[in-house]
């Protein structure tokens, strides 16, 4: 029997203060976590640090480093640094806004050009919305080929635990059309996952998978990446 009526007089108060709270959201963490992600407040020196794993049966890992450098009228500047034993490489992303990318990576650590930019996260992030696009990299001359082309889909929150620790993180899925078709391979599509946590304004865990395949005669599909990346740590800036 659940029946109110039966508590004592302060049980029933204190039961339908916290009723009144829950209903408006003032229980500490009720509605907290799940409000719409705004764009973060990005400073300099903002540091995220991933481990990275891919492969199949052969893995190889390596550590990703993404360090805000700069942020003024021409936009944020990101330096990204790999290390690992098959991967040493140093790259700079340039962002118009908070999740907006005028240059950077969108596969491996190859930097391409985006016209109109990359819409990596359309602010803010809620349950349900999508997003799509299609842009070329004007670091490669116009072709008989398509451009690149993506839609992301919010999916929802999860609980997810990375070496940085455990996070309630929204979670996207893009799927993705990359730009390089050939005469002999129809183009790389990818399937990546992303969450995304609200208290270190970036991804902590990212899954990627990829494949392309073969024109006329040759396997089904050529399979590619098979990546994770995890948050290590995040430093905030002074």
């Amino acid at each position: 029997m659940n029946d109110i009526s039966l508590l004592p007089r302060r049980g029933r108060a204190f039961l339908v203060g916290i009723f009144m709270m829950i209903a408006c959201g003032t229980v500490p963490g009720a509605q907290t976590a799940h409000r719409p992600i705004a764009a973060p407040d990005l400073r300099v020196g903002d540091k995220w640090v991933y481990h990275g794993v891919d492969g199949y049966r052969q893995k190889i890992a390596w550590d990703e480093t993404h360090e805000i450098t700069a942020i003024g009228p021409d936009g944020i500047t990101v330096a990204v640094t790999t290390n690992g034993p098959r991967a040493n490489v140093a790259r700079t992303e340039v962002w118009v806004a908070p999740g907006v990318v005028r240059s950077g990576a969108i596969y491996e650590s190859e930097t391409d050009r985006f016209d109109p930019p990359l819409i990596r996260y359309q602010y803010p992030l809620k349950s349900g919305e999508t997003w799509s696009q299609r842009v070329r990299d004007l670091n490669k001359p116009s072709g008989p080929y398509g451009p690149i082309s993506f839609k992301a889909t919010v999916r929802g929150y999860e609980r997810v635990t990375t070496r940085a620790g455990t996070f309630d993180a929204i979670k996207i899925r893009y799927v993705m059309q990359l730009d390089d078709e050939t005469v002999s391979s129809f183009p790389t599509q990818c399937d990546y996952i992303v969450w995304y946590a609200r208290s270190v304004g970036a991804a902590v865990r990212e899954q990627r998978r990829s494949y392309s395949m073969l024109k006329g005669r040759g396997p089904g599909r050529v399979p590619g990446q098979n990546a994770t990346y995890d948050l290590t740590s995040f430093t905030r800036g002074p």
